[in-house]
């Protein structure tokens, strides 16, 4: 398939987008409203601005924090597999949420401590997390050991999430809704907070690109660049664990949507780390917004878990994906 140019499909990204905030903020526990029909009943208007339209944006956001993370996170590990989760933040964000129920009771996950207690003890274990990571790692230096230093403590801090749960089985309901993943509950100021997250992780990506175009030629070009590698890592590090551990404290654990979206943006364009990260950004909230208006409109007036849906598009996005790839082996050998 010949490449897009990236602004072009930047173009068709911020198209898709703007649809899907107009679809989310007709689409309700009653089906879908005319969006018309809103601006006159002020009713329904509050019912938009107050629950609505912070919930699709946020949705946006946080899926374009995830796709940005997901692309440094495949530049740093030079591996088309890795997402914003290898470095354990997912575990550890789990952990802080079983950990705030198991102390403070069920209770919390209503009212205030929904978007205060719980969001935050889920960022202080992603943040744990990520700082657990690095220890074992002994730093950044080495890819392959930080990789693998993230899976151990993925593992580890999810065994200790469950063995929470074994002992305390009351939290597993509050626990459901945020490792299937949510938009219910997003206000403004989560919006808010996500929003400013996104740009200072954006600009700090676009100064860190130069590094992610020279680490694809290998480590030791990077080096003859003059690039200071240790230092620029550190970063990137740093970069990648706000952006994730910012989305998953505010959505819970969304699935698919950080590895996913890099493989679209590299399978329709090519081009730069640069354009990659604002791309990969837009692809992700737009994944995931859409995400959210099908998960509130396909059995409405029930609604499916976001993270769910986002896990089932995602591995059937990934399957096709290997099947042509096999095709493609097949035809190269039989035309050999």
């Amino acid at each position: 398939m010949k490449a897009i140019r990236p602004w072009h499909f930047g173009s068709v990204l911020l198209l898709l987008s703007l649809i899907g905030l107009v679809m989310g903020s007709a689409v309700g526990s009653t089906g879908v409203s005319r969006v018309w029909a809103l601006w006159q009943d002020p009713l329904s208007w509050q019912i938009v601005w107050d629950i609505r339209l912070p919930r699709s944006i946020g949705a946006w956001v946080g899926g374009a924090l995830l796709g940005l993370a997901g692309a440094l996170a495949q530049g740093l590990f030079r591996n088309p597999l890795a997402d914003p989760y290898l470095l354990g933040s997912a575990s550890g964000a789990s952990l802080g949420v079983a950990l705030g129920l198991a102390l403070l009771g069920p209770s919390v996950a209503t009212g205030l401590w929904l978007h205060v207690g719980l969001t935050g003890m889920a960022f202080g274990g992603a943040v744990l997390a990520v700082g657990l990571t690095l220890v074992l790692a002994r730093g950044v230096q080495h890819s392959l050991r930080l990789l693998l230093a993230g899976v151990i403590v993925g593992v580890v801090l999810g065994a200790v999430s469950s063995l929470i749960t074994l002992l305390r089985p009351e939290v597993l309901q509050g626990m459901q809704g945020f490792v299937l993943g949510s938009t219910a509950f997003v206000s403004w100021p989560a919006c808010g907070l996500m929003l400013a997250v996104l740009l200072l992780c954006s600009a700090l990506a676009a100064w860190l690109s130069p590094l992610l175009d020279a680490l694809s030629l290998g480590e030791s070009t990077t080096l003859s660049l003059g690039l200071p590698l240790g230092p620029m890592r550190v970063v990137l590090v740093g970069v990648l664990s706000l952006a994730t551990a910012t989305a998953v404290a505010q959505l819970g654990l969304i699935a698919f949507v950080g590895l996913v979206a890099p493989h679209v943006v590299r399978a329709i364009t090519h081009s730069t780390h640069r354009w990659g990260g604002v791309l990969s950004a837009g692809m992700g909230g737009a994944l995931l917004l859409w995400a959210d208006v099908l998960a509130r409109a396909v059995l409405a007036p029930q609604e499916l878990p976001v993270g769910l849906l986002t896990a089932v598009l995602g591995g059937v996005y990934l399957l096709w994906l290997m099947h042509r790839n096999q095709g493609q082996e097949q035809g190269s050998g039989g035309a050999l």
